[in-house]
């Protein structure tokens, strides 16, 4: 399903349509590339409502993501979505990007306050003459043009947030400030991003929200990532997978056995859809919708 009618991500959400989309990063050199635009063949038929191309840590992959997503907007029949920053850019570099954005015919921009170039963890520091908040680049995406916005959110709250109901609040005032729908980080319980929709609705905010689905294709690397992010690995989750260890093939057999679990309880439970991280590959994906039942 696309928006090749016109109407806006939020629009679709909102009006009850089931979202599948995908997300890729820029590749370091030709043969990723290459790995890329197959994985982006591969998954196209599926018609997703968007992909997204992210946005390197401290902006170090502006250019690439611009080339990528214009490409995405030019080759294929897919909606792409560009990550934008605050990090490492002053506004007027920032609507720099976004002029080049609209040049390449890209008009949904994920708009994210990003993690500092040491790491998520980190501490922020804003650029001078730059944005503080993922809610003012909210404010500037929607003043620049006709562009529409996507934020991210955090089931078990951002790292830097004082409490959960604090972050919640962060997404209700991206959401005010024009942002249509939001992208969770990757999560393995779904009580935590139900937790989370629970307390941005008791806010009398209905923004959709897509849960972030990164399968476990391999344990160690995961826990790393989820550390630095600030996501846990649940005990159960870590005592299945531990099972197989040794064996990659049966890790990654019950990594994306698990991980279509999360997807049937979280649509089963009225999530708006499913936002998959792709690592620029195609395969886990495509099983995850075989185990689903989600055909071309």
């Amino acid at each position: 399903m696309t928006t090749g009618s016109g109407r806006s991500l939020g629009e679709i959400l909102r009006g009850g349509e089931r979202s599948f989309s995908f997300e890729f990063f820029p590749p370091k050199d030709d043969a990723g590339e290459e790995q890329l635009w197959r994985a982006i063949r591969a998954l196209e038929p599926y018609r997703p409502s968007f992909v997204s191309v992210t946005y390197g840590a401290g902006g170090t992959t502006r250019d690439k993501t611009v080339a990528i997503t214009g490409r995405i907007a030019r080759e294929t029949t897919l909606v792409p979505m560009a990550h934008l920053t605050c990090v490492g850019h002053t506004r007027a570099e920032l609507e720099g990007i976004l002029d080049a954005y609209a040049a390449e015919g890209v008009r949904h921009v994920m708009a994210l306050r990003g993690d500092p170039q040491e790491g998520p963890r980190a501490e922020w520091s804003p650029t001078e003459g730059g944005l503080n908040y993922a809610v003012e680049l909210v404010d500037l995406v929607r003043s620049r043009g006709d562009f529409r916005v996507g934020v991210a959110a955090f089931p078990e709250g951002h790292p830097s947030a004082a409490s959960l109901d604090d972050d919640a609040d962060v997404l209700v005032a991206k959401a005010e400030a024009g942002a249509e729908f939001a992208v969770t980080q990757m999560f393995y319980r779904a009580e935590d991003y139900f937790g989370l929709v629970e307390r941005v609705r008791a806010r009398g905010c209905d923004i959709p929200i897509l849960p972030g689905i990164m399968p476990i294709l391999n344990l160690n690397a995961i826990r790393r990532q989820g550390e630095l992010i600030g996501t846990s690995v649940p005990a159960d989750v870590v005592a299945r997978i531990s099972a197989f260890d040794g064996d990659p093939v049966a890790v990654r057999a019950e990594g994306i056995k698990i991980a279509a679990e999360l997807c049937h309880e979280l649509l089963a439970g009225g999530a708006p859809g499913l936002h998959f991280y792709t690592l620029n590959r195609s395969k886990a994906t495509l099983e995850i919708f075989e185990a689903l039942q989600i055909a071309v």
